[in-house]
């Protein structure tokens, strides 16, 4: 499979484009900053330079024809201030669904966060952030030339994946490593029967080939 990957130098996204990479997929991952086009070789996959809050959808859906499946993998981050979770969290993944749909791309995979909601109330930074997740996911959702997956995962952790999770429409707060939200997208990809389910991820104690099965109804 061809898999467009936007926030491809996310830490998600690398650990992503290792495993498409390493079972032989094709992964393109857009990135804003072409120094970052190094790590994405050195992870096996294609860096393309595009910066999804300045680009048109014409620019977007250029990059994604062909593409089997895209992963919608960006954010403003931890730093960042109010404004860029409204043209990044918010505007480039509805950018980016644009794109896919003009493009032809109908499997679209997005990384969104547990909590997300469009009347997420509060004034913080954070509650800005969910408010943004939640619009995206709400725009996505509404698309129905797409076959969309919401993924949101639980707080992220940089220890190492065993792949035992759970993965339901609703899970309660937990933990979960980058290296097992990275091991869901590729197992989401390769389960079309998932399309139309939003889903939080957090660790658990099921095999994550089972957990998918089961939400797919298989």
């Amino acid at each position: 499979m061809r898999i467009v990957i936007a926030g491809g130098h996310g830490q998600i996204a690398l650990r992503l484009e290792r495993l498409l990479a390493a079972r032989g997929d094709e992964a393109v991952g857009i990135i804003r900053n072409p120094e970052q086009g190094a790590d994405l070789r050195s992870a096996g996959a294609e860096p393309v330079v595009l910066d999804l809050e300045s680009a048109s959808v014409e620019d977007v859906a250029e990059v994604l024809r062909g593409a089997d499946a895209t992963v919608f993998a960006a954010g403003a981050g931890p730093n960042s201030g109010t404004a860029r979770k409204d043209t990044v969290d918010r505007g480039a993944a509805v950018l980016f669904a644009d794109a896919a749909e003009r493009a032809g791309v109908r499997r679209c995979v997005v990384v969104s966060s547990m909590g997300a909601d469009p009347d997420h109330p509060g004034d913080e930074v954070f509650d800005v952030y969910l408010r943004a997740k939640g619009a995206a996911d709400a725009y996505v959702r509404s698309r129905t030339a797409l076959d969309w997956t919401i993924l949101r995962p639980g707080m992220l952790t940089n220890d190492a994946g065993n792949g035992q999770v759970l993965l339901a429409a609703s899970t309660g707060r937990g933990t979960v490593p980058r290296d097992d939200v990275a091991a869901t997208l590729v197992e989401l990809l390769d389960t079309p029967a998932t399309a139309g389910l939003t889903l939080e991820l957090i660790s658990g104690h099921v095999p994550l080939t089972v957990a998918i099965k089961d939400v797919a109804g298989n």
